[in-house]
Order: structure tokens, then C-alpha cells, then sequence
């Protein structure tokens, strides 16, 4: 009969069998951690290796740029409506009803954009202020003075006259893609400078009817009453937009804010500083707001159909005519109207301009010089 090991045995055997797969499981896995080191980094591992735990850095980069805006409007109210009758006007002998006043505050937030005292914020923050007063960071004040406003972007250009003034650094609009990590810094519910981090979740927003010019950065970042006009910021600390609106049913925010680009808003400063007004291109083409999508030989096309065009203006004198379909503008294709528009708004009275249209079942190209958009 064959020896079975009795349990002292299998004792004995254990150790040298368990130290057996422990080595094995040590070399297996450092032999797993070798291929992951030779293994190449996917981009969706390096951005993520490359995101920073902490943007610190790209506040204290921003902060001293982003101000704080209080105003102070005085609001006139007939004490009542009967002593506009001119009964009444006689038996007072006065001119106007009379008359009790009411100050109303508002807050909001704005950029410092040059170091001479320049400052971006919203049209709608100081619209009909008595007093603007504007707080920095650094705990200085000043007394603002309205250089311009254009109404058709909601921006305002205020001046401060203040030494030492840090003016925010500038990004590239352009190249921010959805996904992007951006900041956003201004003064909601009058808290003083706060700052909220989210995501950019659309680029290119319009036809929200809130301006006549409308390019829209969407973002998740918390704007809140009190952020109009502050800095929507890239990872870094630079200048994407002016924060502007937010999209809710409350009135408060719900996931949804919009910045108007930074490249626009920096054109309606230079444009107010130097003119009192902005200076927009015009081509004079009234487009209808749904796309044609048309298809020929060397493939489909979506463009615009053009509904009217104005006498006299660029488009009539370079050929343009009702009922044709843009395709191009400056070899950029044509797909959204008013992004379409908003691209004219940029460029100024003389530049150049090649249109792409297809008539007559074929594509035709025309070329002329913008004139200048008639002030309203």
C-alpha cells in the first residue's frame, strides 16, 4: 500500500508551495507594469495625465483683472397717473406731475482689458446708471466713466483712471472645442470676486433672439446674477469671453451660460475707442434662416437661400441676386445665417470679399469690396 503524507506532511509542503506563487504573482505582475511603461500613452491618457489637480495658477493670473461693478440709477415716478391731467397741471401750476425718486442699485462684474484703464462688461449692467463704481481685487475703487455702448452685442466700454492697472491676459476663442475646462470669475449675488469651473458645452450659439450679433461660447461653469460681464476664462487664465446671459426658467442659473467671444468683444472696445461706435462690415443680403441643401456633380452643398437683396448696397454691385444660394464666404462654407452675418460684422468697411453661389444649376463665384453697416 502506498504512504499517504499525513497532515505534519502537507504542513511541511505548504510553505515552500505558497512562497512558489507568491514569487510568481510578484513576477507576473512586475512583468505587467513593464508593458505598461513601453506600452505608448493614448492622448486620452496624456490629457488626462497633463490636467492640473489644481488652477490656482490661472486664477491668481486672472483675478486682478476682474473687478467688481456696482451702480446706482435714480428712478422718477409720477405719484400718480391723474396729475398728468391738465386740470391738475393747472392747479398746481407746475410743469410735470409731481415727482418722488428711488434709488435703484444693481451689481454686476467687467475686465480690465488695457493697462491705461479700459474696462469691458455688459450693456445691460450699467444701462441708465447714475454712478458706476467699480472695486478691484487689490481693494482699490474708482468711479467709472461710460466711453461707449452697442446695444447690438450687449457690451459696454467703461474707463477708470487708476495706476498700476494688470490687464487680463487674452486667449484664442478660435481654438477652444467642446469639452474644454474653463473658469469663470465675477460677483454673483454681490458675494464679492468668486470663481466656478465647468466645462465649455457649445461653441457658435445664436438664434437665441437676446442680440442682433450673436456667437455664443456655452458653458456649464456656474453663472449666476452678478457675473454679467465678467471673464469666462480657458485652464490657463486667459481670456475666452465676456459671461453674459444665462438660459433659465427660474431666472437662476441652471447649467446653461453664454460668453460672447473674447476676439468680438475686444473689436467693439478698439471700434468705441477710436470712432464712439462700432464699425461692421455690411454686405446687404437678407438670407432666409433654414439651409437649401443642393447636390451636383462634385457633391452636396447646404448653403443659404438669399431672399432680398438691398439696392445699392455691395451685394447688388457684385452681382448677388434674389433666390440664389450662398454656399461660401471667403472660402469658409455658409451653413448658418446669422453666423454668416456675424462673420461680416467682423471685418470692416473696404475688405474684400469672394461670395460661393450656386444659380442656374451651377456654382458661381463673385467678388467685391463691404461697405459700412448703416447706423440705425
Amino acid at each position: 500500500m502506498t504512504d499517504t503524507p499525513g497532515l505534519n506532511g502537507w504542513r511541511a509542503m505548504g510553505w515552500p508551495v505558497a512562497t512558489g506563487l507568491m514569487a510568481a504573482l510578484l513576477i507576473l505582475q512586475a512583468l505587467h507594469y513593464r508593458e505598461l511603461a513601453e506600452r505608448p500613452t493614448t492622448s486620452t491618457e496624456a490629457a488626462s495625465i497633463d490636467a492640473p489637480a489644481s488652477y490656482a495658477a490661472a486664477v491668481r493670473r486672472a483675478t486682478p483683472a476682474v473687478v467688481n461693478i456696482y451702480t446706482r440709477k435714480v428712478v422718477r415716478r409720477p405719484y400718480n397717473p391723474l396729475f398728468d391731467e391738465p386740470f391738475f397741471q393747472r392747479l398746481l401750476n407746475r410743469g410735470t406731475a409731481p415727482q418722488r425718486e428711488r434709488i435703484q442699485r444693481s451689481l454686476g462684474s467687467g475686465v480690465i482689458m488695457s493697462g491705461d484703464g479700459y474696462l469691458l462688461t455688459n450693456n445691460h449692467v450699467i444701462e441708465g446708471a447714475n454712478e458706476i463704481l467699480v472695486l478691484l481685487a487689490d481693494g482699490r475703487d474708482a468711479i467709472a466713466k461710460v466711453i461707449g455702448t452697442d446695444p447690438d452685442t450687449d457690451l459696454a466700454v467703461l474707463d477708470i483712471d487708476l495706476p498700476q492697472l494688470q490687464p487680463i491676459p487674452v486667449g484664442n476663442p478660435d481654438a477652444a472645442e467642446v469639452g474644454d475646462v474653463v473658469l469663470a470669475i465675477g460677483n454673483p449675488y454681490g458675494f464679492g470676486q468668486s470663481v466656478s469651473q465647468g466645462i465649455i458645452s457649445a461653441t457658435g450659439r445664436f438664434g437665441l433672439q437676446l442680440n442682433t450679433y450673436e456667437n455664443y461660447i456655452q458653458t456649464d461653469a456656474a453663472i449666476n446674477p452678478g457675473n454679467s460681464g465678467g471673464a469666462l476664462l480657458d485652464a490657463h487664465g486667459n481670456l475666452l469671453g465676456i459671461n453674459t446671459a444665462i438660459y433659465s426658467r427660474s431666472g437662476e442659473w441652471q447649467g446653461i451660460g453664454l460668453a460672447i467671444p473674447a476676439d468680438y468683444a475686444i473689436k467693439v472696445l478698439r471700434d468705441i475707442v477710436a470712432h464712439g461706435y462700432v464699425v461692421r462690415g455690411w454686405l446687404g443680403v437678407e438670407v432666409q434662416p433654414l439651409p437649401a441643401r443642393i447636390v451636383t456633380a462634385d457633391g452636396a452643398h447646404t448653403g443659404l437661400v438669399v431672399s432680398s437683396v438691398e439696392p445699392g448696397s455691395p451685394a447688388q454691385t457684385a452681382g448677388v441676386q434674389a433666390g440664389d444660394i450662398l454656399l461660401a464666404l471667403n472660402g469658409t462654407a455658409t451653413s448658418q445665417g446669422r453666423n454668416a452675418m456675424y462673420r461680416i460684422a467682423l471685418m470692416a468697411p473696404g475688405d474684400a470679399f469672394e461670395l460661393e453661389i450656386y444659380r442656374g444649376e451651377q456654382i458661381t463665384r463673385l467678388a467685391g469690396t463691404l461697405g459700412q453697416r448703416p447706423q440705425d
